[in-house]
């Protein structure tokens, strides 16, 4: 792993993130995922593995308890623990597939690592901002960080990366394999690789 860690989170924190993205991708059954085929079946795990019923939703600033928006902010996914749901930004979903893909791992981050707390996490767009490298993104709590940490490796198995780099595909195409952003891709290669 890279030495490269957002300052929000500690080393040791990260390698504790990405075991227990180890450890959920371990425990999913064949029928769901074999562990080889890509890309990672992130909503089939988060409903079948977890019980979490995914909604896409075209406003999520309309759920109960929403917290204040500032001027151009916007909600990119929801998780509810106590109804088991996972609410997704429904435009960013139709256009930003990737976007939806990493969405749905970091709220299911929250919800495997952060499983003690019962009320609603809400993730601003910037919270979950796959697009955005270190420099230009703002720093986030630690929770946010670390969710984001558990849907890259989710989604990008460190193995996996390693296992398909190897085969010199061009960049695009690992982006299309493993149904993430660029940007997202470029940063787990770095870590990763």
């Amino acid at each position: 792993m890279s030495s490269h860690v957002p300052p929000a989170i500690s080393i040791p924190a990260v390698e504790a993130v990405e075991q227990r993205a180890e450890r959920v991708l371990a425990e999913v059954p064949p029928w769901i995922w074999d562990g080889e085929s890509l890309p990672v079946p992130v909503a089939d795990i988060a409903d079948s593995c977890f019980g979490l019923l995914l909604r896409e939703v075209e406003d999520l600033s309309t759920a109960h308890g929403v917290p204040p928006l500032h001027d151009g902010q916007s909600f990119s996914g929801l998780l509810l623990p106590d109804a088991r749901e996972i609410w997704v930004n429904a435009g960013e979903a139709t256009r930003w597939p990737t976007r939806r893909r990493f969405t749905i791992g970091h709220e299911l981050g929250h919800f495997c690592l952060h499983h003690h707390r019962s009320e609603a996490i809400w993730c601003r767009t910037a919270c979950v901002e796959e697009e955005l490298p270190p420099p230009e993104r703002p720093a986030l709590p630690p929770a946010e960080e670390e969710a984001n940490a558990f849907a890259a490796a989710l989604l990008m198995p460190a193995g996996l990366i390693g296992k398909h780099y190897r085969k010199n595909m061009d960049f695009f195409g690992f982006c299309d394999l493993f149904g993430a952003s660029g940007s997202a891709m470029g940063r787990r290669l770095h870590a990763v690789v």
